[in-house]
């Protein structure tokens, strides 16, 4: 069961990863008890660590939560309703599918395209899905790019498609959707001091008994895709997520030339441009995922114009980018 993989083997779906400081729980205060496993979905790890006066394992829930997850929202999985969806087998869309398009279709509008979960055969076309690389000719990559710009609409609980040969594909806000969820979960359990990471897609909630914030490091960018990760900064989070965005994880060379994972709608092409990754604190992981994606689409100085444009929404507040300049990595912080 994976969003962005395959099924053999657990692989980071981002290039941007996080890696937790993991500091030993030490439950103090309030009777609080540690708990923390790990698991594999969605073609990558999960982690869950959160306080919990009862000490109760949770493991089997988020499990559960993730499969179902995936029966839905999955490229990967065969039978999964995006699947049928876009094979034109069915129209019916059930509550969780509706929300992930509802979100999507909000970013798109927002960020005049650079986010656009219609992209899904281009994607497919360039080897960064389940099928095969094909690297389209330009007339295919046409015929594409029109099937991508036709309306997608959800009325009486199915779904409208104005061109049928128009694929969704969901797979950059959907992990950060899930991780959503799974935190809905945890205070459903009344638990309301937690950290959960799916795949480098992280939220928090709370803190730890002796007050202080969660922790987590932001990657730096390596020169290639098997490089062991270095943490670039540290970021304390409290009822935050953080999401990043990269270039430097997911990729592949042929004949000297890099072509990214981040595909831009507008052209249907892998973008070129000096950023790196971006990484993005939101109160809402599946936003912060979404806009991360965004920001790789538009390049760095678009980013910028785009978030002074919109100084005082979600999403472009507290962002962090990491971009090449003449080949020396630099950092530029919205917060600063």
């Amino acid at each position: 069961m994976t969003l962005n993989g395959n099924t053999s083997s657990v692989r980071h779906r981002r290039a941007g990863r996080f890696f937790l400081c993991l500091a030993a729980l030490i439950a103090i205060g309030c009777g609080q008890q540690p708990v923390h496993f790990f698991g594999e979905a969605q073609g990558t790890y999960y982690s869950v660590q959160y306080y919990d006066r009862h000490g109760r394992d949770l493991q089997p829930q988020v499990d559960s939560l993730l499969h179902a997850f995936d029966l839905t929202a999955s490229l990967w999985v065969d039978s999964s309703l995006l699947r049928r969806l876009n094979a034109n087998t069915t129209d019916s869309v059930d509550a969780l599918f509706s929300a992930l398009l509802e979100h999507s279709l909000t970013i798109n509008a927002y960020t005049g395209g650079a986010f656009d979960p219609r992209i899904g055969r281009i994607v497919q076309a360039w080897g960064f899905s389940f099928r095969q690389q094909q690297e389209p000719d330009s007339a295919e990559l046409a015929a594409m790019l029109r099937a991508a710009r036709g309306s997608v609409s959800i009325d009486n609980g199915r779904l409208v498609k104005e061109d049928p040969a128009t694929e969704l594909d969901f797979n950059a806000i959907a992990q950060g959707y899930a991780v959503d969820l799974l935190a809905a979960m945890l205070e459903r359990y009344g638990i309301t001091n937690y950290l959960i990471d799916v795949g480098g897609e992280v939220i928090a909630r709370g803190g730890k008994p002796d007050g202080s914030p969660w922790r987590v490091g932001i990657e730096r960018p390596s020169a290639d895709s098997i490089s062991a990760p270095v943490v670039e900064r540290a970021v304390e989070l409290r009822d935050n997520a953080i999401v990043t965005s990269g270039s430097y994880r997911k990729y592949y060379e042929r004949d000297g030339i890099r072509y990214s994972h981040t595909i831009d709608p507008a052209t249907g092409r892998p973008v070129q441009h000096s950023l790196l990754s971006v990484s993005v604190v939101d109160s809402l992981c599946w936003r912060a995922d979404a806009m991360a994606t965004a920001y790789m689409v538009m390049g760095l100085d678009s980013a910028k114009r785009f978030i002074a444009a919109h100084p005082n929404d979600p999403g472009t507040k507290e962002v962090y980018f990491i971009y090449d300049s003449c080949g020396v990595m630099k950092t530029y912080e919205t917060n600063k």
